[in-house]
């Protein structure tokens, strides 16, 4: 077969076998041909949580987690951090290019004309209770938008995919911002389409009496940045979900609610909440080395350092700790950022950290920010959904290209009991 090969022998029964291996892998299935006997099922693979297998091909994200490298689309997260805006990057991560300048405006024209709710959704999100935890509440709007566009049902159809991304994209930031207005008890806020998407979302968020809002360019510039940051990240816990769900050719609204309730668990999307966390209950500088024994003794949890991914830095992070300090000259500094610093300090420098490559993330720095700016913990990862839905329904639209595509089944290993008689209640022992 050649050197691209992996050959194979099955010890049990002397057999050889050669698997091709193309891009890296060999496909699972073909382990399946090695067998005992002809009674046998074939071998399978055991991964608990996926950590070795590719369970797509994409040309969306590229990550390198030993060299700290993440591209869209072959662009590096630098340079779109430094030159891009979030439309633009958003564009170039749904059509694999980024847009001419005709091509951007109408793609921002597009966006805007959809930013709007139905009074239905609208309706739905102020019957949450003032104090429910705001990505319940997104997740369920999410959902709820399902019901609305029942045109979203034809996955086959490539106009309607577009138009249900242009929708999504629209839409996401709008119920965001409702959700935090519900959560303060104020009225909402209604889109103007006069303002670019990230400053149209931060006067939803945050206008009050003023007649004309008109959002700080340095904090517009910070989410625009984060946003992009955000806006995907390979094959995640949330983007698998995403495509999961999406396998079995439901609307896009469905699997996107899937994937946002993957996001809300704190090992994911909600790491920057935690964080947060974390500095409060250290509540001062001097509580800093006592607390990094706690972690050495493994009596407590240091968030926001260290990657499933990344063994080296995290690029995001390099990227928004600048930008965090750009911020605080608007807002202040968070209160706790000399608590951040501080531990960042001693975690850089300290064998037991730089050994094991725990290195802050973007999700250390971002927590960060969105305190400066008064926003409460529990919507820092409805501020990280609002992006991440750019690279949901990206990879569902590139899913749905497929020639081969296929519902999602995982196999199992079956550790239960054997075959047994059914013991009728009054024979039964405790």
């Amino acid at each position: 077969m050649g050197s691209d090969s992996l050959t194979i022998v099955d010890n049990r029964t002397g057999q050889k076998y050669e698997i091709p291996i193309v891009d890296g892998t060999i496909r699972a299935i073909d382990l399946r041909a090695i067998k005992k006997d002809k009674e046998d099922f074939g071998l399978l693979t055991y991964d608990p949580a996926l950590l070795n297998t590719a369970t797509a091909r994409s040309a969306i994200t590229f990550l390198d987690g030993e060299k700290g490298i993440l591209r869209y689309r072959g662009y590096p997260i630098e340079q779109l951090a430094a030159h891009s805006t979030f439309m633009e990057t958003a564009y170039l991560l749904i059509f694999g290019q980024l847009p001419t300048a005709t091509q951007l405006e109408k793609w921002e024209w597009d966006i805007s004309h959809h930013t709007l709710l139905h009074t239905n959704a609208q309706k739905l999100i102020e019957s949450f209770r003032h104090s429910a935890h705001p990505m319940s509440v997104f997740i369920g709007a999410i959902s709820a938008l399902g019901s609305l566009y029942p045109d979203a049902r034809d996955t086959a159809c490539v106009e309607c995919r577009l138009l249900q991304a242009q929708r999504i994209i629209a839409k996401v930031a709008t119920i965001g911002a409702f959700t935090y207005r519900l959560n303060q008890g104020w009225p909402m806020n209604y889109p103007d389409d006069e303002l670019g998407y990230v400053g149209n979302y931060l006067r939803m968020m945050f206008r009050m009496t003023e007649h004309k809002y008109v959002p700080n360019p340095v904090l517009e510039r910070a989410i625009n940045v984060l946003f992009i940051l955000h806006a995907d990240h390979e094959q995640n816990c949330s983007t698998s979900t995403m495509r999961v769900i999406g396998s079995s050719q439901a609307d896009p609204y469905s699997a996107l609610a899937g994937a946002a309730a993957a996001l809300y668990g704190p090992l994911h999307g909600g790491a920057n909440e935690a964080v947060l966390l974390m500095l409060e209950q250290i509540g001062s500088v001097r509580n800093v080395p006592g607390f990094i024994d706690k972690v050495k003794k493994g009596e407590a949890k240091l968030m926001g350092f260290g990657h499933r991914v990344y063994k080296n830095f995290d690029p995001r992070g390099q990227i928004i700790k600048k930008m965090a300090h750009e911020v605080f000259e608007v807002t202040g500094a968070s209160p706790l950022q000399d608590i951040a610093l501080e531990l960042e300090r001693i975690a850089l420098h300290d064998d037991y950290f730089v050994s094991r490559k725990l290195y802050p993330n973007v999700d250390f720095y971002s927590g960060l920010i969105y305190q400066a700016m008064n926003l409460p913990t529990n919507i820092f990862t409805v501020m990280f959904a609002i992006p991440r839905s750019v690279g949901w329904i990206a990879q569902w639209m590139e899913m749905m290209r497929e020639d081969d595509l296929k519902i999602v089944r995982p196999r199992q290993i079956y550790v239960g009991e054997g075959a047994r008689d059914y013991v009728p209640i009054e024979s039964r022992k405790a």
